[in-house]
């Protein structure tokens, strides 16, 4: 019933003329698998084996090394997909190796993260005037400029209020000339979202689903 009545508020939304996200993006999110990023935790268990069971980081050049596993690529996959690399990996030293990966400390892929800059609140890498600060990062730390930036992890039925709660937005911004950059198809495209709306109008047609990979810009307000 919720997902006929979000279908129908796109189709309402989209014959009225504004810019609105494409119905196609949601079967696009409903395939939404999480993959593994640099900077995940993970925990790993090889059953029968204790002595092999540990916990791993994954490097920002997105491998991982534990015993008698070096340096094997984890950014890009799923835990399913990576435990099963690691079966054919041990398998040199263990007979039917059965291996389960956890993760947790989400960060993802960047393809699969929601980056947001702009007037926005909390931490991130700040941007000053026109060029990026080395900082940032998902989750980002904190940084004092005239824009903020921050990538969080996309979960499955993310909404655009679900992004503001994490984020927060600064009292400078202009949330109703906000936009989100989508690459649909390998095309990237640009939609206007109406956060002021929102939030100050409980205007729920507004509230747009978000996509892995989305970019969100909230600029300056006009005085």
């Amino acid at each position: 019933m919720l997902r006929l009545s979000a279908l129908t508020v796109f189709l309402l939304v989209g014959l009225s003329g504004c810019s609105q996200p494409l119905l196609e993006d949601i079967q696009q999110a409903s395939d939404y698998t999480y993959q593994i990023g640099p900077g995940d935790n993970l925990t790993i268990f090889v059953w029968g084996n204790p002595e092999l069971s540990t916990s791993a980081v994954v490097r920002p050049d997105g491998k991982i090394t534990f015993p008698l596993v070096e340096d094997l690529l984890a950014s890009s996959k799923t835990p399913y997909e990576l435990a099963r690399d690691i079966e054919k990996v041990l398998t040199t030293y263990v007979k039917s190796p059965q291996v389960v990966v956890m993760a947790s400390g989400f960060k993802g892929v960047r393809d699969q993260q929601i980056r947001i800059i702009g007037r926005i609140g909390g931490g991130g890498g700040g941007v000053s005037g026109g060029g990026a600060s080395s900082g940032g990062g998902s989750g980002g730390g904190g940084g004092i400029g005239r824009y903020q930036g921050k990538s969080i992890p996309y979960e499955r039925g993310m909404t655009l209020l679900d992004v503001v709660i994490q984020i927060g937005l600064n009292q400078y911004a202009d949330g109703n000339r906000s936009t989100v950059i989508r690459n649909f198809n390998g095309e990237l495209k640009s939609y206007g979202v109406r956060i002021d709306d929102l939030i100050d109008d409980a205007d729920l047609s507004a509230n747009v689903l978000m996509m892995p990979g989305d970019i969100l810009i909230i600029p300056d307000a006009y005085f």
